[in-house]
């Protein structure tokens, strides 16, 4: 199936409930993170539909499924957010009462600016988030540490992100603007009830801003923590715990 984005139509998934009983009027829309693909954030699925939610699992700009930007560039959920505002959009048009989203990395990034921004936001009543990014300076210059980048040189590129001198250099096509992207100083703005499900030992995506998000919202953020390496795996480390902590939180949202 396809789903009518900006400049055409966004390649997505679409899975009924495989629970027994009536179908649900809740959706989860799942979103995949930064160079992934679709593919990515089916671990999503089972879960969901088992509790008898459709699910539909889609793709955005740049991501090599769905129509590139003008620029061809990742805007760090700035923009791309918007494709899972035209997913939000189709659920609604075909019957969704209820959405929840299911972000992995950077498409956590996206369910929390679309949770702020979408015109159907009164309708997301639940974020679950893998590995989220909640801050992208925090995130990008830990990266660069990781990668032997000094912490100046680092600083600096963050700075040329957010000039419009800088676009000849980075390609974008806009400047960004890192302080809508950073939840960590706007906690105060969250209003929807949201599960966080963190590695401790991710080097991408630092736990401590997760712990830092669900100290500052602790009447609407649930964080649990997975032993595990690596950006993003909690699912595969720890299935069972993945899905019963997820099970638990769609189980207290308001039923459907």
């Amino acid at each position: 199936m396809n789903i009518q984005v900006d400049d055409g139509v966004a390649p997505a998934w679409k899975f009924a409930p495989t629970a027994g009983g009536p179908v649900s009027s809740t959706w989860a829309i799942h979103v995949h993170g930064m160079g992934g693909k679709r593919a990515g954030a089916l671990r999503g699925v089972p879960v969901a539909s088992r509790l008898g939610l459709t699910s539909l699992v889609v793709s955005f700009r740049n991501d090599g499924e769905a129509p590139p930007s003008n620029d061809s560039r990742y805007s760090l959920g700035q923009n791309e957010w918007l494709d899972v505002e035209a997913a939000i959009k189709y659920a609604v048009d075909h019957g969704a009462e209820r959405l929840v989203l299911f972000g992995w990395s950077l498409g956590g990034s996206m369910a929390l600016r679309a949770a702020n921004l979408s015109a159907h936001s009164d309708r997301i009543i639940g974020l679950v988030l893998v590995a989220p990014v909640l801050d992208w300076a925090k995130t990008l210059t830990s990266n660069g540490s990781a990668s032997g980048l000094p912490e100046a040189v680092a600083k600096v590129g963050l700075k040329m992100l957010g000039a419009k001198a800088g676009r000849w250099v980075t390609g974008l096509e806009q400047a960004l603007d890192l302080s809508t992207l950073d939840w960590i100083a706007r906690a105060g703005d969250l209003k929807t009830p949201t599960l966080i499900l963190h590695g401790i030992e991710d080097k991408s995506t630092p736990v401590t801003v997760s712990e830092r998000f669900a100290e500052q919202r602790p009447d609407l953020v649930q964080l649990v923590r997975f032993e595990v390496p690596g950006h993003s795996l909690e699912w595969n480390a720890d299935t069972d715990k993945w899905e019963s902590s997820v099970t638990r939180f769609l189980n207290s949202l308001p039923a459907g």
